[in-house]
């Protein structure tokens, strides 16, 4: 906690629901995603097959940081065991684009590898873990932008159109949550083209920002990264944005 309003809280969650989704939610260990899909394609059973691979996933990923401790410790890209699944492997090129380590990249991985599994059978999904998203929707979607103590903080959301590709949308802070951060942005939002990508990218941008002067000099490090389609940093009350990103009022406030 940053400061003394709990900003870990899930509520923001309850901001950015789409009504025309269900939502449920599966929790294992630090893992705590929340799941949308279409009303049609809900069942009790796809909320036992959405835990069943989230432990599926976790257990291959702690199994192989028994392999290679120094995955879970690491703050720059490291070669992989021929071993690793594919969680590992996804993180390990995400942090390879961003020059992180493969940690920075758990989040929006394990989203990314839920989505797709749900993509399978559903017309409408939507997975966050932890303020990292993949979402896959025939419809338009606003998701609300949380930048903890700046003055944006749920007045602002990006617009994400219809499209039947996937897309990630991933946050980084060092103002709010318990994630590493080596910066003190309120919040760097990064949209690309893998959540797993979004989510190193966020904190490889996140980490540049100490200041409202730094602000661009994230934006221009992800902007460069192939895959990533737009970013958003913000700093007390000021941000810079570059690409896909349209930043739009949210009604609510």
């Amino acid at each position: 906690m940053k400061s003394g309003r709990s900003y870990v809280q899930r509520d923001y969650r309850d901001r950015h629901q789409g009504q025309d989704l269900k939502y449920f939610q599966v929790q294992i260990k630090q893992s705590d995603l929340a799941i949308g899909v279409d009303v049609d394609s809900y069942s009790d059973s796809l909320l036992n097959l959405c835990r069943n691979y989230l432990i599926k996933l976790r257990g291959e990923l702690e199994d192989y940081i028994k392999l290679q401790p120094l995955f879970q410790t690491a703050l720059l890209p490291i070669p992989l065991l021929k071993e690793a699944p594919e969680i590992a492997r996804r993180m390990g090129r995400a942090a390879a684009s961003a020059r992180v380590g493969p940690m920075a990249a758990v989040a929006g991985t394990i989203a990314e590898l839920m989505g797709e599994k749900l993509a399978q059978r559903c017309m409408e999904v939507i997975v966050e873990n932890g303020g990292d998203i993949y979402l896959k929707s025939t419809q338009e979607r606003i998701v609300a932008v949380f930048a903890g103590p700046s003055r944006f903080s749920h007045r602002i959301g990006i617009r994400l159109e219809s499209s039947a590709d996937s897309v990630g949308i991933c946050t980084s802070s060092g103002t709010v949550g318990h994630s590493l951060s080596l910066g003190r942005a309120d919040a760097v939002v990064i949209r690309a083209d893998s959540a797993a990508l979004a989510d190193a990218v966020a904190t490889g941008a996140g980490n540049m920002v100490s200041s409202q002067a730094e602000l661009m000099k994230a934006v221009d490090f992800a902007r460069e990264i192939p895959g990533v389609t737009g970013v958003l940093a913000i700093k007390g009350d000021k941000m810079a944005a570059w690409g896909q990103m349209e930043i739009v009022p949210l009604s609510n406030t």
